[in-house]
């Protein structure tokens, strides 16, 4: 029944992501800092409540939909930026589960989970940074393109460093909220 329940909410959260995604594609500029924000809490959400196995499938769908429901130009003509993608996010996901512990009721620990989060978006956003915006990038990025290159490499750094805790903190408000009731999973 736990593991019924633990699919449950991963698929909702999977489903927040994905209609977070769909609005993207309505093209508004900051809404790039609203989709990555959700998806970041949903995956932060998804780890806390159900585990780190769950929280890693969520970072691995959700940019394959992206990739699918609102397509970037960088993601279509790179691909490998989607795995990097997915690892960054898993690595967000992993800091939250080694680090944000329960307390000894299995409550929410008011101190460990935003330490958790806080260095889960540093790591996040640290190895894209590398990965993407240094390494990739420079490397791989077509010439038609290369004019792009510094707000490209921006947006797979320092904006995926705001997404990461704008989303912690929706994450941690979403647990303080339903996390006692969720707990018991």
């Amino acid at each position: 029944m736990k593991d019924l329940r633990k699919l449950t909410y991963s698929a909702m959260l999977l489903a927040i992501a994905m209609i977070s995604m769909v609005v993207k594609g309505a093209g508004s500029v900051f809404v790039i800092f609203i989709t990555g924000a959700i998806v970041n809490a949903c995956i932060i959400i998804d780890t806390y409540l159900c585990g780190l196995i769950w929280g890693v499938i969520l970072s691995i769908i959700t940019p394959v939909a992206a990739y699918f429901i609102s397509p970037n130009p960088v993601h279509q003509t790179i691909p490998i930026v989607v795995p990097c993608i997915m690892a960054g996010n898993a690595i967000l996901a992993a800091a939250v589960a080694l680090l944000g512990k329960k307390d000894g009721m299995g409550r929410l620990n008011g101190f460990m989970l935003p330490l958790s989060m806080l260095t889960g978006s540093v790591a996040k956003s640290a190895f894209m940074g590398i990965v993407i915006s240094l390494i990739i990038l420079p490397n791989m990025l077509p010439e038609a393109m290369m004019g792009k290159l510094a707000a490209l490499q921006f947006s797979f750094s320092l904006v995926q460093l705001f997404a990461a805790l704008v989303g912690s903190v929706y994450a941690f408000i979403v647990l303080k909220i339903v996390g006692r009731r969720a707990e018991n999973l």
